[in-house]
């Protein structure tokens, strides 16, 4: 059987290796000069930056085994337990830290504790989250609304359930899916004890996923061609075909492992029959700023921050910088940043860290950048749910693959290797 994909991110990498172990002669097409998709670095005076700080859980299964296969796990680190700092400016830093208890009494300590809430909004918050565990498949409203109904003030909302929300749905709470958010909370927080451990990318993306799933790709057996833009995928009697920029490759089938906006250009129109989500399913933006200090500012590898702009704050020093410090801020559903200069960002970040860090405000800023993702991920709104297609598509052969594709996660990695499998799978039926 021939398989093309069309796609070098985590779901296209997945899908490509798992129909090569089954036999299929695999090609891959990538119209950038790396592997890697939406989860890469770039170089910038010097130093690699990711585009991103793509944070996974414990529970991220499928991200993790394709971590193994790459050989990438020495790379990466995994929380014994979670904790997550929480700092707000001029006020003790407080912490979110599971413990060995059952769910949800692994979390019941650390909420009573958490000073960034009154006594009374904590016990509030302890009941929504157990009446959270109990929301099935709810997708005709936003988490925020439920929430409200449930006693959790705007206040509390902002402190501690946008601190999941944001960074897990790329969206607030008062915009966000109440099913997606449901979801999250109940997989990452309320299932299994240590399902929300957090795992951290310990070096630049390109050396954990493009890199050496080059190296593997060609280890089995697959053709890969980089730089090379699919313009769209036809019909050749009973075969199909992915045409190029000035070549075309044949197949019996193709995995459209892309963005939904760019899927549903490539797509033929008898593929498209009866769906739904083109020019439905939007986008939602993430932005990181990258800051670089003349010395230590955060003392912790990571922290979410309340108060403050500053949603999460990463330590990401390379080894080989002793004094210096490279911090990365992370922003997600950041539209108003979206539209900022990076002159604008600095105005409003650096004095925002100083005063989250009061280390900081005596430091220097050696460099200051940011990358912007305008559709890092689809846009996790109530409806989106009857949106997200299957991998088959109304034209045989051709299968989808993506994070925005129908696998029940929020557009993660987890999502985008749970894809990954769920395309190849159909695909290979079809052979």
């Amino acid at each position: 059987m021939n398989v093309v994909v069309v796609g070098g991110g985590v779901a296209g990498i997945v899908a490509a290796l798992d129909c090569a172990a089954a036999g299929a002669s695999v090609t891959l097409v990538e119209v950038r000069p790396r592997l890697g998709g939406a989860a890469y670095s770039v170089e910038r005076d010097g130093m690699w930056v990711d585009n991103g700080q793509h944070v996974f859980l414990r529970c991220c299964t499928a991200y993790r085994e394709l971590l193994a296969r790459l050989g990438s796990e020495p790379l990466v680190e995994l929380q014994p337990r979670l904790d997550i700092p929480v700092l707000a400016p001029g006020r003790p830093a407080a912490s979110l830290r599971r413990s060995d208890a059952r769910p949800p009494l692994h979390l019941a300590r650390s909420l009573l504790r958490y000073s960034h809430l009154s006594l009374g909004e904590r016990v509030r918050a302890g009941r929504a989250a157990l009446a959270l565990g109990r929301v099935d498949g709810e997708d005709s409203r936003t988490l925020g609304d439920w929430l409200a109904e449930h006693g959790q003030s705007p206040h509390a909302i902002a402190v501690l359930w946008d601190l999941i929300a944001l960074p897990t749905l790329n969206l607030p709470a008062a915009e966000a899916s109440l099913a997606l958010g449901a979801f999250v909370f109940q997989q990452g927080l309320l299932a299994d004890a240590a399902a929300g451990d957090i795992g951290l990318h310990s070096a630049p993306l390109q050396r954990i996923i493009g890199d050496p799933a080059a190296r593997v790709l060609a280890q089995a057996g697959v053709e890969v061609h980089l730089r090379w833009p699919a313009q769209r995928i036809a019909t050749i009697g009973s075969r199909l075909a992915v045409v190029g920029a000035s070549s075309w490759l044949g197949a019996d089938a193709v995995i459209v492992a892309v963005p939904h906006d760019r899927a549903a250009a490539l797509l033929p129109e008898r593929a498209l029959r009866g769906a739904r989500w083109p020019g439905a399913l939007r986008s939602s933006p993430i932005v990181n700023v990258h800051v670089v200090y003349d010395r230590r500012v955060l003392p912790h590898r990571f922290a979410a921050g309340v108060d403050t702009p500053v949603q999460y704050i990463f330590d990401r020093t390379p080894p080989e910088w002793p004094g210096r410090q490279y911090v990365a801020v992370s922003l997600s559903g950041a539209r108003e940043e979206m539209g900022m200069s990076t002159a604008a960002l600095r105005e409003r970040y650096i004095p925002a860290i100083a005063e989250l860090l009061p280390d900081a405000a005596r430091a220097r800023v050696e460099l200051f950048s940011a990358t912007k993702e305008h559709a890092a991920t689809f846009r996790a709104v109530p409806g989106t749910g009857a949106l997200r297609p299957p991998p088959a598509t109304a034209l045989p052969g051709v299968v989808l693959a993506g994070a925005w594709t129908a696998t029940g996660w929020p557009a993660t990695l987890e999502g985008a290797a749970r894809s990954g499998h769920a395309a190849a799978e159909a695909a290979l039926a079809q052979g």
